[in-house]
């Protein structure tokens, strides 16, 4: 015997760029810049079963919800957006039951002076996740993503243990450097919430504990970093890092009768350590529904 187990459908990476005329500081132009993504869930028992699509809102369907909201809505932040959304489809459709809304947001640098002119900004990517569910309620959970950072001098590794496989050197001053991936969940969906400040502030309380951490382990970092977030930002109340480390090797240059005092290394992209923690708030409210 075999049974259906759980199951969503929907649009994946929805590419949107809207233009707010004359919405900037100042009177230019400004962009958002996003990847939407959004899956369904309910009762879809049938189209699975039997091929039924009665209760399916077809994905081109949702995909023209994301641009048709992006005019309606007009330039609001990500989160706000994603609320909406995943609310329309769980509001209007009886047989969802609930909603996955996901956004990728770019960044964009006006070119000053200009008003209309802008200069892709790759320094890393805003995430927002929304699930909308009638029972459980909504989340929302911010985040980040491509955020590297490097730390020239200040981290060590030693006093691990070792066995007979173990060739890794006692490190007491290293280069330490990682693409930080962090997600927090809000306390609430509260639609008052000035999500683009929380965005800023977790952003600069990241890298602010990041540059300022003396570092024995990158656990130790990663805890150093969640913390700094959920002391800068009460509104929430979890934080969920992923740090590869991005081992730097300093080079071997005593066959040219060169010395190297920590100032050459090479770069390896593989493999790499990936450390990865949750930090959580005092009395955290359970999320009832999965961040993922």
């Amino acid at each position: 015997m075999v049974r259906l187990g759980a199951n969503r459908y929907g649009k994946a990476e929805v590419r949107v760029v809207h233009v707010g005329h004359g919405q900037a500081a100042g009177g230019g132009d400004a962009v958002w810049d996003w990847n939407v993504s959004t899956s369904l869930s309910g009762d879809l028992d049938a189209t699975h079963l039997t091929g039924d699509n009665a209760h399916v809102l077809p994905t081109d369907t949702q995909k023209n919800t994301v641009y048709a909201l992006a005019r309606k809505l007009g330039g609001i932040e990500p989160e706000a957006f994603a609320l909406e959304l995943a609310a329309r489809y769980t509001g209007t459709q009886p047989a969802i039951t609930r909603a996955r809304v996901a956004i990728e947001e770019f960044a964009w640098t006006p070119v000053s002076g200009t008003g209309r002119s802008f200069a892709r900004s790759g320094e890393y990517t805003r995430l927002v996740t929304v699930h909308d569910d009638r029972d459980l309620g909504r989340t929302v959970v911010g985040g980040i993503g491509d955020l590297t950072l490097l730390n020239t001098t200040g981290s060590q590794f030693w006093g691990f243990p070792r066995d007979e496989y173990t060739t890794l050197e006692d490190a007491y001053d290293r280069m330490l450097a990682t693409v930080v991936s962090a997600r927090w969940r809000f306390r609430s969906a509260d639609a008052d919430t000035d999500w683009a400040e929380a965005f800023s502030t977790a952003r600069s309380a990241l890298i602010d504990a990041f540059a300022t951490t003396d570092s024995y382990s990158l656990q130790q970092t990663l805890y150093a970093m969640g913390a700094a977030v959920l002391a800068a930002v009460p509104e929430l109340c979890e934080v969920r890092l992923a740090l590869p480390n991005k081992h730097h090797f300093i080079v071997d240059l005593s066959p040219f009768g060169l010395d190297n005092p920590n100032e050459v290394y090479y770069a390896a992209d593989r493999p790499y350590g990936l450390i990865e923690g949750t930090v959580l708030a005092d009395e955290s409210p359970d999320a009832g529904i999965a961040w993922s």
